[in-house]
């Protein structure tokens, strides 16, 4: 059974002006969502800013999410490593806080086989209890997960139901669709592909467009399933260019500033990231304008 169906938000972490985690802003975030329509909050993903969070502020972070959604909306933590050891610890954590499921995004630098994702993946699925969605992402990590490999874990690991699936390959999305059956839940994750997706039997979608545009989005998708494709795929085109330019820079960079020109105060990225420059960033606000996020 799908963990959701339609828009999960790829949540930001808001940070004071000094780097440290901003709780009460996270909370403003959290509600703005719900309110919006959002279907799933998964925190501390890649646009969570992940990889620059200490193991404590990581868990933190999961806890006051799961704590302030008390059940609005399933939280996916993303508990993913490039160290099977450290993944399975945080994802045992995550699941003692109250997550509802995980995110495990592919192993980084490592460049495990096929085999070693194979294990590395069911290693962790069954160190848990809870629902586990796999995290394809190769610009990323430098590694694919292979349709086949999807597949035989899905198969074979009673609680990996899903991929989020960021390759940008429609094509490896339909083979994993057809290699299992079209009953692994599928959510795209590129919000430039959502229909494409949805097309092949997919659930729905964890976005970055989420966190400026939660309606839109959530609607977007549901369009799509109550089988109004027409209003669905005028969503898509109408914010391809907000899209494009939300990954004009390294995401989370743009979603960022996006937010901050909306007045969220998200704050600053944690190097080595840096603020977006100001040339791209005048191109976002100007497709921002044009679709009425901000004035």
């Amino acid at each position: 059974m799908a963990i959701f169906k339609g828009a999960g938000v790829a949540i930001v972490t808001p940070m004071h002006a000094n780097g440290e985690v901003n709780y009460d802003k996270l909370r403003e975030l959290i509600d703005f969502q719900i309110n919006g329509g959002t279907d799933s909050i998964v925190i501390c993903g890649t646009t969570g800013e992940s990889s620059t969070l200490s193991e404590e502020e990581h868990l933190n972070v999961i806890k006051e999410c799961v704590k302030h959604v008390d059940k609005r909306v399933p939280v996916i933590a993303g508990t993913g490593s490039n160290c099977t050891e450290s993944a399975v610890w945080m994802s045992k954590e995550a699941q003692a806080v109250g997550a509802d499921a995980l995110l495990l995004v592919t192993p980084y630098y490592n460049k495990a086989t096929q085999n070693g994702l194979y294990i590395h993946f069911k290693t962790i699925a069954e160190a848990v209890d809870i629902p586990v969605l796999l995290y394809s992402v190769a610009s990323r990590t430098g590694v694919n997960i292979a349709p086949a490999t999807v597949a035989r874990l899905f198969k074979d690991v009673e609680n990996i139901v899903g991929i989020k699936e960021a390759s940008g390959n429609i094509a490896q999305c339909a083979e994993i669709m057809q290699l299992t059956n079209g009953e692994i839940s599928l959510y795209s994750g590129n919000d430039d592909q959502i229909l494409p997706i949805l097309s092949l039997g997919g659930m729905g979608v964890i976005s970055v467009l989420s966190n400026i545009a939660p309606k839109e989005t959530h609607d977007m998708v549901m369009n799509y399933f109550e089988g109004n494709l027409k209003e669905s795929l005028a969503l898509q085109m109408k914010y391809f260019p907000v899209i494009k330019n939300l990954f004009s820079e390294v995401n989370p960079i743009p979603v960022k500033a996006a937010l901050n020109m909306m007045g969220m105060e998200a704050g600053p990225v944690r190097l080595p990231l840096t603020e977006m420059e100001e040339k791209t960033a005048a191109v976002l606000r100007d497709e921002m304008i044009k679709v009425g996020l901000i004035k």
